[in-house]
Order: structure tokens, then C-alpha cells, then sequence
């Protein structure tokens, strides 16, 4: 394996950072290519095990792995650095985004381009939801969902709730990962019961600036970025629930709009909370909302890296992930249905969602940012001529 030095890794997640798009599981797949198979910085197994582990342990999926990959040879400021290298990147590109939106965001140019994009990302996630469901829980034939049925239950679950009370259920969420835990794996502490650490991460504002809504950010940030597990589109539900639904920080449009920004942007697509946290408190506000989010994704992985193959192996914990998994896909799935029925207004935006997917499907190499472009140039024409 060749040697290379952490500022030679922290230069390359720079530039991943910078111009990598496409989604996690591209972002992921880059790194293979050039990590493992191009330099050979990293073995195969060492990044099977950051692999695993940014699959068990709640956080985006692609940031989670890189913050792995810094750890294995440089540990805590490899982690460190590299992380901040790979969302650095796009949380500036978000948080100029936020500054043009609330410049232009009123002009009626702007809103006939969103008009475009957010039917666009409607079929975009949709689409990311359904890859979602027959990776994690199973394919629609019936063998499958006969073995997973309990998974299938917690799913559908997931979806009655979130559309029904319309935001994020946490406790919903650990009730599925505890329950499938117990039924398919029981821990030996059941057994020989024993005290059970758990790990409670309070987040912080930064400098003063309305000092209420910045702790509001940091909290309900910090609560989900710890329960997005394997795509950070796992996230849209929480945020959903809360930024619109129970704080009332953005209102539908500007929702879909957040997401279209961090579909358009490269990096990691949880970087979304920068520019949220941008319309609602100013640069404070994305900062926190950033740092809340991906700070148990770092802690986790700096937490558990070192002894991981010893917690791989153990089923009740892999157990109680996949409840979690099948229930947190479910919502985002029921996020779908909330925001499709408040974006989908009329035949024109239905069509748009449609080629969307249909453009997913059958252009194998037409990556998403391409997508909400031309939902953007289709949007303006629509509504200027």
C-alpha cells in the first residue's frame, strides 16, 4: 500500500467535497475508485469496515465513511479534517445559495424557476425512496416480503404515521429499533441485566443572535442528524416535521426549495441544514444548524471505529439498526406524499415529476443537478410565456 501524507487525504476530500455529485452512494463509489483501486491508500478491508460502519451508525452515509477513512491511519485530526474538508465545500456553496434566495427569492423570475425544480425533486426523491426500500428492507416479490415481513410492517407504519401527524416520531423510530432487536436478536443483557451507556450529545449556539431560535436550531439539528441512517435523504422527514410543521421557520415552497439547493450542490446532501439554518437565523444560524447536524455523525464514528469489527459482528445491534432503517424509510417515504401533494399543483408540475423519474429510470447517466436544471429552464418558460 503506498504511503501518503494527511494533508495529501485532507487535498482530496477537499476536491470530492468541491465537485462531487451525484448522491451518497456515487460519493461513496468515488472513493472506492480513487482510494483503494487508483492509489491504494486504503486496503480493501479497511474500507469494507468504513463501509459497515457508516451503514450501522446513524449519520449521512458518505460523510460518515470519509470521517472513517480519515481515523484509520491518522485517527481523531485525520477524522476531524477530513471531515471539515468534505463539508466545508458546499456548506459555503449553500450558505451564498441562502444569501441569492433571500435577495431574489420574491422576484417573480426565481419563483417561476423553482416552480420547475420543486416538482423535479418530488420525482427526484420519490425515486431515492424507492431505491431505498428494496435495499434496506427487500424487493417487491412476495418470498422477500413474506421473510421480511415485520420490517415491511414497521414501513408501512413509518408512512401511516408521518402523513397522518405530518412530522418526524423519534420515539416511533427507537420503539421499531428496540422492538425488532428484541424479536429477531435479544442482547445478552436481557439475559444478565447489566447497566446500558447511553450517550446524550447537547448542542450549543455559537455567538449571540437571538440566542432562543440559534439553541432551537442546534437541538432540533443535533436530534436529526442523529437518526439519519445510510442516505441523508433519510433526513427530509425530520426536517419536514419540524422546520415547517412545528417551528413554522420555513414554509412549504421554501422546503423544496432547501432540498432542490442541496440536490444542486456537490458534497454530502444533508448539507441542506446550511441552508435552512441560513433563511431562518442568518450565517449563526447555518453554522449551527451544520455543526448540530454532522457532530453525532463524527462522534459516532470516532466512538466506535476502534473497536467496530467486535460491534459488526453483533446481531442485536445490527438487528436494532434495521428496525430503525425500515421505519425512518417509511417516513421519508411518507415526507414524499406530504410535500408531493403540496408541489404537485397542476398538470404542468405533474409532468415535470414524472420525466423526472422517468429520466432516472432510463438515462443511467443523467445525474440529478442536470435534472433540476432543466426543471428550472422548463419552469421559466412555463410561466414567462
Amino acid at each position: 500500500m503506498e504511503r501518503y501524507r494527511l494533508k495529501d487525504l485532507v487535498f482530496y476530500f477537499l476536491k470530492l467535497g468541491t465537485w462531487g455529485f451525484g448522491g451518497p452512494v456515487a460519493l461513496v463509489g468515488y472513493m472506492h475508485r480513487d482510494l483503494v483501486e487508483s492509489k491504494g491508500w486504503l486496503t480493501e478491508e479497511e474500507y469494507k469496515e468504513g463501509l459497515a460502519l457508516a451503514q450501522l451508525a446513524p449519520g449521512p452515509l458518505a460523510a460518515q465513511l470519509g470521517i472513517y477513512i480519515g481515523f484509520v491511519h491518522h485517527r481523531f485530526l485525520g477524522a476531524t479534517l477530513v471531515g471539515l474538508a468534505f463539508v466545508l465545500p458546499s456548506f459555503f456553496m449553500v450558505v451564498l445559495l441562502g444569501m441569492a434566495y433571500q435577495l431574489y427569492g420574491g422576484l417573480a423570475w426565481m419563483q417561476a424557476v423553482f416552480y420547475g425544480v420543486g416538482a423535479a425533486v418530488i420525482g427526484i426523491i420519490g425515486m431515492s425512496a424507492y431505491k431505498l426500500t428494496i435495499k434496506s428492507i427487500s424487493k417487491f416479490e412476495l418470498p422477500a416480503i413474506k421473510s421480511k415481513w415485520l420490517l415491511w410492517l414497521f414501513y408501512i407504519v413509518g408512512i401511516a404515521i408521518t402523513v397522518i401527524t405530518q412530522k418526524e416520531e423519534i420515539l416511533l423510530f427507537l420503539a421499531c429499533g428496540i422492538g425488532y432487536m428484541f424479536i429477531k436478536a435479544p442482547p445478552q443483557w436481557l439475559k444478565k441485566p447489566a447497566v446500558l451507556p447511553v450517550g446524550i450529545f447537547i448542542g450549543t449556539g455559537f455567538w449571540k443572535y437571538d440566542g432562543k431560535t440559534l439553541q432551537e436550531i442546534g437541538w432540533f439539528f443535533l436530534k436529526a442528524g442523529a437518526f439519519v441512517f445510510g442516505s441523508g435523504l433519510a433526513i427530509v422527514p425530520f426536517l419536514h416535521g419540524g422546520v415547517v410543521k412545528e417551528f413554522g421557520w420555513l414554509n412549504e415552497h421554501q422546503f423544496v426549495d432547501a432540498v432542490a439547493v442541496a440536490m444542486i450542490t456537490p458534497g454530502p446532501v444533508v448539507i441542506t441544514v446550511g441552508f435552512i439554518g441560513y433563511l431562518v437565523a442568518g450565517f449563526p444560524g447555518a453554522c449551527v444548524a451544520a455543526l448540530a447536524t454532522f457532530l453525532p455523525c463524527y462522534l459516532f464514528t470516532v466512538a466506535l471505529a476502534p473497536s467496530f469489527k467486535k460491534i459488526a459482528k453483533n446481531a442485536s445491534i445490527k438487528a436494532f439498526v434495521d428496525g430503525i432503517t425500515a421505519s425512518v424509510i417509511g417516513a421519508l417515504v411518507g415526507s414524499v406524499v406530504i410535500i408531493g401533494m403540496r408541489s404537485i399543483t397542476d398538470i404542468p408540475t405533474a409532468l415535470i415529476g414524472i420525466a423526472a423519474v422517468l429520466s432516472l429510470i432510463y438515462i443511467k447517466k443523467l445525474q440529478e443537478p442536470y435534472i433540476i436544471g432543466i426543471a428550472a429552464i422548463v419552469g421559466l418558460l412555463i410561466k414567462t410565456l
